[in-house]
């Protein structure tokens, strides 16, 4: 087959949805496919971030166009937003060389403006007089118009499944769930076991944002830290300076707090040697890609009861599932875990365990079962 993937980002393969997309694509290769790609690098170098993402689409449409009349393509697989002006404006009058058009959520959109309505209502957050123009207003309506034009939709969970069946009019028939994997180099690590003078290190995974629970998760660490002195952090992939997570923890505490803004993929292994705990306590999630990471990486994971994230584990057998924008529930469970070193050990080897089955290879052929099947239906409909 002859694949384009499509997504509104940097083609970053360090990042969360940019990684996922590079990763399909070089397993693709691998399976004997074609692939090319087109992300926010296409784009003129001068233009904000923002701009890309409003004319994306467009770019979209006119980059679809130009392979379309040259070239016969089989699938145009692009994330949630960004197809839809080709499908709505061009597709229909094609007669010739149709790809199957592919949208996949990465998080649905609708799923994080929900959640970040909650936290206004909490007082938790602000929004900008701009957010009901783009994020909250026009960006909604081109994903729900991409989900709905699309000949497959690919979603990360049921409830981001069954709301877009219920809410943004997508045909049932047409979506399926589709999990994300990880790298070829987290597969099979040698798993270090936690004896009774192990030193224990909880790692926090993801951006240093509201969405990712900072707000419940740090007063809750700062319990921690304050009770349990031999008890250290590491902050991977804040995307914020040092100094910025530092300000919400009181000094004393900074010598047992590590922060790494930015790293390499291949480099978690080695960034999270000695750690046993990883605490993800988010808001919202498509499906929590550093959570089975850490898994296979030995760590036991300590997870909101939010979709996405518990769609990988189980609660008690290789995951400690607590509520979200729970302080008290974050606190208990990390505390719960160094108490009892025996328990932690179980977390930690079901969650090695369960990380095992979870690579591109696999997932990758997923994908592409489901291609077929949806290339066959469309040939199918047009004789």
């Amino acid at each position: 087959m002859k694949i384009l993937l499509a997504i509104h980002h940097p083609l970053d393969p360090n990042l969360g949805a940019p990684g996922v997309t590079w990763r399909l694509g070089q397993e693709y290769v691998k399976l004997g496919h074609e692939v090319s790609f087109f992300s926010f690098d296409d784009l003129p170098k001068f233009l904000p971030d923002l701009v890309k993402g409003i004319l994306f689409p467009t770019f979209v449409a006119t980059k679809i166009s130009k392979i379309v009349k040259h070239e016969c393509i089989d699938v145009i697989d692009a994330s949630t937003g960004d197809a839809w002006i080709w499908a709505k404006l061009i597709k229909p009058f094609l007669k010739r060389n149709t790809p199957l058009l592919v949208t996949r959520s990465h998080g649905l959109e609708h799923t994080v403006h929900l959640q970040l309505l909650q936290d206004v209502a909490l007082g938790k957050a602000k929004l900008s007089w701009k957010y009901p123009i783009y994020h909250g207003g026009f960006q909604l309506w081109e994903v729900a118009n991409s989900m709905r034009l699309a000949d497959l939709v690919l979603c990360l969970n049921q409830h981001d499944l069954q709301y877009s069946i219920k809410n943004l009019g997508v045909s049932a028939e047409r979506v399926h769930v589709v999990n994300n994997g990880i790298s070829s180099n987290l597969i099979g690590l040698t798993m270090e076991s936690l004896s009774e003078n192990s030193k224990i290190r909880i790692a926090h995974i993801g951006s240093y944002i509201p969405r990712k629970g900072i707000d419940y998760s740090v007063p809750a660490l700062t319990r921690i830290l304050l009770k349990f002195p031999e008890i250290e952090i590491s902050f991977l992939g804040a995307m914020v300076p040092q100094e910025r997570v530092l300000a919400d923890f009181e000094p004393s505490l900074h010598n047992r707090i590590c922060v790494i803004s930015k790293y390499q993929n291949s480099d978690l292994p080695s960034l999270l040697a000695g750690h046993s705990i990883h605490l993800f306590p988010s808001l919202s999630e498509g499906w929590g890609l550093a959570v089975i990471e850490a898994m296979a990486c030995g760590l036991a994971p300590i997870i909101s009861n939010i979709p996405g994230p518990t769609e990988m584990v189980r609660h008690d057998y290789d995951a400690l599932v607590i509520p979200p924008r729970d302080t008290e529930a974050i606190e208990g469970a990390i505390t719960k875990l160094i108490g009892d070193r025996a328990y932690l050990e179980k977390l930690r080897n079901n969650a090695y365990k369960t990380a095992q089955s979870y690579s591109y290879t696999n997932i990758a052929k997923q994908n592409l079962d489901l291609y077929t099947e949806s290339l066959l239906k469309l040939q199918a409909k047009a004789l």
